[in-house]
């Protein structure tokens, strides 16, 4: 039995590995919050992990009010730079795994075809730099660390745009939502299958050289508008679902207008198969 700490046990992502738990019965799964372990108290994290000595690590703990990053850059920074940073000193003093999340907005959006892991980034607001700030502490500190990039995320947990979409068209005849912006959506529970995945791999072949950055999402290429009219038709509603460019939807924080990551290497390294965007959204909207 393996005793994997989950940071940021109560969010978004930390709901959806409890969900799915089950289905890997080796891992002893111990959940946390910022209540319970402050990632961003350096002595907090040693004395957790002198105490507990867990033999991994999935940091879901991260500040990810984007638009309130842009006022809020001292929150943003300790939270996903400094809490990792001490994450991954401790890991590195216990012999534990790593794997620390990251996002599509380390990159600018600039680019035509599907960002690579060995891409240059170029981070367009706050909250991107600073989660590449906690990519570049996480891969200093130990190499054999894992960075997992993801793009969209959204699930029948927390706050996120398909609960929004679904909520709204219950309320309104008409939404504007903008289309000029292209990525993947990524549902929480199928990310998190993936980096439960991630460790049995690394436990079975503790010798294997899988450290490094890697990119998931869901398979193929959308838009905020498309998704929204993929919900809408997905739930029955009526709600005409309008397209309109981003400068008509202005936001503190710079959105990637193109954010499509290529995944080829997490598929060719462990073995998995992705699911299709619009099935997963499909089986999420069950349980909102």
């Amino acid at each position: 039995m393996k005793n994997i700490l989950i940071t940021g046990g109560n969010g978004q992502l930390g709901h959806a590995i409890k969900k799915i738990a089950g289905e890997f019965p080796d891992f002893n799964l111990i959940y946390t919050d910022y209540d319970t372990l402050s990632i961003t108290d350096a002595e907090a994290v040693n004395n957790y992990f002198s105490e507990n000595t867990p033999d991994a690590c999935i940091n879901c703990a991260a500040y990810t009010a984007v638009d309130k990053a842009e006022s809020d850059e001292d929150t943003a920074f300790v939270l996903n730079f400094q809490g990792p940073l001490n994450l991954a000193e401790a890991c590195a003093a216990h012999n534990t795994s790593l794997i620390q999340i990251s996002t599509d907005y380390v990159f600018n959006g600039n680019a035509c075809v599907p960002y690579k892991e060995s891409d240059d980034t170029d981070p367009q607001s706050v909250y991107g730099s600073s989660k590449m700030r906690g990519e570049a502490a996480v891969m200093g500190i130990n190499e054999n660390n894992i960075v997992v990039r993801t793009s969209w995320l959204y699930s029948e947990f927390g706050i996120n745009f398909a609960k929004r979409m679904k909520e709204l068209m219950q309320e309104r005849p008409e939404l504007n939502v903008v289309f000029d912006q292209a990525g993947t959506p990524t549902y929480a529970v199928d990310l998190a299958k993936v980096l439960l995945q991630i460790l049995q791999h690394r436990f079975a072949q503790p010798d294997a050289a899988i450290g490094g950055v890697y990119h998931y999402s869901n398979e193929g290429v959308t838009s905020w508008y498309d998704f929204a009219v993929a919900i809408k038709e997905l739930t029955g509603a009526t709600t005409r679902v309008l397209p309109i460019t981003s400068d008509k939807y202005p936001t503190p924080a710079k959105r990637p207008a193109y954010s499509v990551m290529n995944k080829e290497k997490i598929k060719a390294t462990f073995g998995i198969e992705i699911p299709y965007w619009r099935e997963s959204l499909a089986e999420c909207l069950k349980f909102i």
